[in-house]
């Protein structure tokens, strides 16, 4: 069990909804995408020991990319649960529903996860 705090997101979470607010995007889709953001970056520090994942936010046209980036090759792999008690295990099962789509690479050194929200034509 950690006995410290996750590192902070707050330059992320900025970077995100500056960038999705600059484009107009509305209030609720940059609500879903911080708290996928959020996921994406909990996971790095809690699953794959990562003290400062690495954010990479892209506003392509009218999508939205971003991808958090850690040093543990071991691909995220959501869980089968059936107990709606549990504490821990949906996170990226919550990511999936509130992204249009969602991934993870492998890299040289580790992994990256991302998802991508498209805007609303």
């Amino acid at each position: 069990m950690r006995a410290f705090n996750p590192p902070d997101w707050s330059s992320a979470r900025h970077e995100l909804r500056e960038a999705l607010s600059l484009s107009n995007w509305p209030p609720d889709t940059i609500a879903d995408a911080e708290l996928a953001l959020h996921e994406l970056f909990v996971n790095a520090w809690k699953h794959a020991g990562s003290q400062a994942p690495l954010v990479v936010v892209l506003l392509l046209d009218r999508t939205l990319r971003v991808s958090v980036t850690d040093d543990s090759p071991v691909l995220p792999e959501p869980r089968a649960s059936s107990d709606p008690y549990e504490l821990s295990g949906r996170g990226l099962h919550l990511v999936r529903s509130l992204t249009h789509r969602f991934g993870a690479d492998p890299r040289k050194n580790g992994k990256s996860v991302w998802f991508e929200l498209d805007a609303a034509a």
